[in-house]
C-alpha cells in the first residue's frame, strides 16, 4: 500500500480549501483514495485553520492522522506549521510559507520561528509571497507553496497541474494557467532549496 498523510495549515483566508481541493482532484485522476478530516477555523478569516489530508491506493478508514505519523505539514504560516510538528514522521517534511499572520496580540519572535522551523531536518522555508508577487499574481502564493511541496505529496506534477486546472477553471484559462505557473515556480524553488541544503548547489 502506498499512502501519504498531510496536514494543512495557516489562517482563515490564506487558501487551505482552494490546496485541498486541487490535491483531491489530482488524487481522484489517479485512481487514488482520499480522505480529509473537517476544515476547522474558516468561518473566522484570520482564525487558525488545519485539516488532516490522506491519500492511500488502498481504501483509508479514519481521516484522522495520528501523531508521529505525518509524511508532511503544509502550511500557509509560519507558527501553524510548527503547532502541528507532534503529527510529523522523523523523517517527514515541514513546508511552509515564511511569511508570518500576526492575528495575535502575543505572536512569537519571528526570529524563534524562523530557528524552529529549520531545526526540522526536513524542512522548506520560503517567502511565496514574494514569489507570487514577482510572477504578477499575487493572490496565487498558496499555489507556490503546493508546488513547494509537490515532491512529497505522492503525485505527479502534471497529476497536480490537472487538480489545480480543475480548480480554478470557472475563472477561465488565463486565471489557470497563472496558478499552474506559480505551482511551477514554487517546485523549481523547492527544488533548489533542498539541493543548497544537502550541498548541491
Amino acid at each position: 500500500m502506498s499512502k501519504t498523510d498531510i496536514i494543512l495549515a495557516g489562517v482563515g483566508g490564506q487558501g487551505i480549501l482552494t490546496i485541498a481541493a486541487a490535491i483531491g482532484y489530482a488524487s481522484m485522476e489517479a485512481g487514488m483514495h482520499i480522505k480529509q478530516s473537517e476544515v476547522h477555523g474558516m468561518s473566522q478569516r484570520g482564525g487558525a485553520v488545519q485539516s488532516h489530508l490522506r491519500i492511500s491506493t488502498d481504501p483509508v478508514a479514519s481521516d484522522l492522522i495520528p501523531k508521529g505519523e505525518a509524511n508532511l505539514i503544509l502550511s500557509v504560516e509560519p507558527m501553524e506549521g510548527l503547532r502541528y510538528l507532534p503529527y510529523l514522521r522523523s523523517n517527514g517534511w515541514l513546508v511552509t510559507n515564511a511569511v508570518p499572520y500576526e492575528n495575535i496580540s502575543d505572536y512569537p519572535d519571528y526570529e524563534r520561528i524562523e530557528a524552529a522551523v529549520k531545526k526540522c531536518p526536513n524542512h522548506i522555508w520560503m517567502d511565496a509571497e514574494s514569489i507570487a508577487k514577482k510572477l504578477g499574481s499575487p493572490k496565487s502564493s498558496n499555489m507556490v507553496i503546493l508546488g513547494a511541496a509537490a515532491p512529497y505529496i505522492g503525485l505527479t506534477p502534471d497529476q497536480l497541474h490537472m487538480g489545480i486546472s480543475r480548480v480554478f477553471n470557472r475563472k477561465g484559462a488565463e486565471v489557470v494557467e497563472a496558478n499552474i505557473h506559480a505551482f511551477d515556480e514554487g517546485l523549481k524553488w523547492s527544488h533548489h532549496y533542498v539541493a543548497g541544503q544537502r550541498g548541491e548547489g
